[in-house]
């Protein structure tokens, strides 16, 4: 792991109470079950220290090897431990940290949580895009604490809406009306996706309805924007086809093949053929290939 790795993620520790990472963490994420392994590794995360994000880094990067129930982090062929940091003699029968795609996903969204606090601007959005559709309340201190240090009012509103997902998750009722409150506030389109996730995990009437009504605001919201989108395309694809139309009108006026009358025709052709085939690609997609036909009269 190079020095600036290390020296951005130390960075953490001068702004959240650390608790030291201890032999149980580092078994507990290595072995075992991967519910188990997952509720030890957030478990470790919460209160992380140097030394806990040193080891996730580890295991990101494939140093992290087992012998047995040993686990060292090996670096230029030399083995040391998790804990303390202590050179150790290399075990024989070194392994590779087993991990699957769940696991590998949790330490990705882990490893994001611990780079809340780079001092890089870029750093900090890039961990906010990775944990949008991770945060869960397990992060929630480390999210807490980031959103209270972070000064840049941009990334902070960010990080808020992240806060927010992870609120949605906890086990208290009033957290998840607060958090339900201000994702209404998002125009969004994975804002969407999290609150229906939620919706279909949430038993309680009141937070149900709740969950509705941000549901309703934010495909509102949404919807303008898609209009929006839409008259724009609308307006640039009409005005090719109204300019490429004027331009053969005159032309071929010019020739003296048609007269202007026909040219106007022509330009109310074009436009027209453009909406016949907006009509055919959003009401009949299963038979677009037929618009131009149904254009012609």
């Amino acid at each position: 792991m190079s020095l600036r790795i290390v020296f951005a993620l130390a960075l953490l520790f001068t702004a959240v109470q650390a608790r030291a990472l201890t032999p149980l963490d580092v078994k507990g994420i290595a072995f075992g079950e991967s519910d188990a392994r997952i509720e030890a590794l957030n478990k470790a995360v919460a209160s992380a220290d140097e030394k806990t994000a040193a080891f996730f880094q580890a295991i990101a990067d494939e140093a992290v090897k087992v012998a047995g129930e040993q686990v060292v982090m090996v670096r230029d062929g030399k083995a040391f431990d998790p804990v303390s940091g202590a050179a150790l003699a290399l075990p024989e029968g070194l392994e590779d940290l087993m991990l699957n795609n769940r696991l590998r996903g949790k330490l990705d969204s882990a490893l994001a949580a611990l780079k809340l606090f780079s001092p890089d601007a870029k750093v900090r959005r890039a961990a906010i895009k990775q944990m949008q559709n991770d945060a869960d309340d397990s992060k929630l201190p480390l999210i807490e604490k980031a959103y209270a240090a972070e000064q840049d009012s941009q990334i902070k509103a960010e990080l808020g809406l992240v806060r927010a997902a992870a609120l949605l998750n906890s086990p208290d009722q009033a957290r998840r009306l607060e958090a339900v409150g201000l994702l209404a506030a998002s125009r969004q389109a994975n804002t969407k996706t999290v609150l229906l996730e939620r919706l279909q995990k949430e038993t309680e009437p009141e937070v149900k309805a709740a969950l509705r009504s941000s549901l309703r605001e934010v495909e509102a919201a949404l919807a303008w924007g898609d209009r929006l989108g839409a008259l724009f395309s609308g307006i640039s694809l009409g005005s090719i086809l109204l300019l490429v139309a004027l331009g053969l009108a005159i032309t071929y006026g010019l020739m003296g093949v048609i007269n202007m009358a026909h040219g106007e025709l022509m330009m109310i052709g074009a436009y027209a053929t453009y909406v016949v085939q907006g009509l055919f690609q959003k009401y009949a997609p299963g038979a677009f290939d037929w618009y131009l036909l149904a254009a012609v009269p």
